[in-house]
């Protein structure tokens, strides 16, 4: 039988870290949005309407990732040491790559999920305008494959 950690009877819980070493922990999570090509030209030529549309998400990213404890229950304020929020180009998408590294008694993925997340969704916010079709929908708009890539810890 599975046994849930945050769960106690019915009522959720945050699980006690207060015996757990304190130690290096880096998590590094990804993921893509996929946008028409005259959109990704735009954001590439710095011409996308809103402005500068990967400046913008990579600081709501970094917001975010140190707002995740306030946004996500059951996760534990933690000492964040370092956040690196980078973008890549690739085939009719961009992919958001969101670095955390702590030193602590619990590990960074949700904050490194949680970065990635919310560039994603910021520059779909900050392009939504041209990527909406003529009845106002998102045909090729969509954010896929948010996923933790490597997590270390001790190291």
């Amino acid at each position: 039988m599975v046994e849930f950690t945050h769960i106690r009877g019915d009522r959720a819980h945050m699980v006690d870290i207060t015996g757990k070493a304190d130690v290096t922990r880096e998590a590094i999570a990804k993921g893509k949005i996929y946008l028409r090509p005259e959109t990704l030209t735009a954001i590439r030529e710095g011409k996308a309407l809103k402005g500068n549309v990967l400046a913008t998400a990579q600081v709501a990213a970094t917001l975010a990732v140190k707002d995740t404890s306030r946004i996500i229950p059951m996760c534990h304020p933690i000492f964040l040491g370092s956040i690196t929020v980078d973008f890549e180009e690739g085939d009719g998408y961009i992919e958001a790559i969101a670095g955390v590294k702590s030193y602590g008694k619990t590990g960074v993925e949700m904050e490194a999920l949680t970065g990635v997340s919310v560039a994603l969704l910021t520059i779909w916010d900050m392009v939504k305008s041209a990527e909406k079709d003529e009845d106002g929908q998102y045909p090729v708009t969509r954010i896929e494959e948010i996923r933790v890539v490597e997590k270390r810890k001790g190291q």
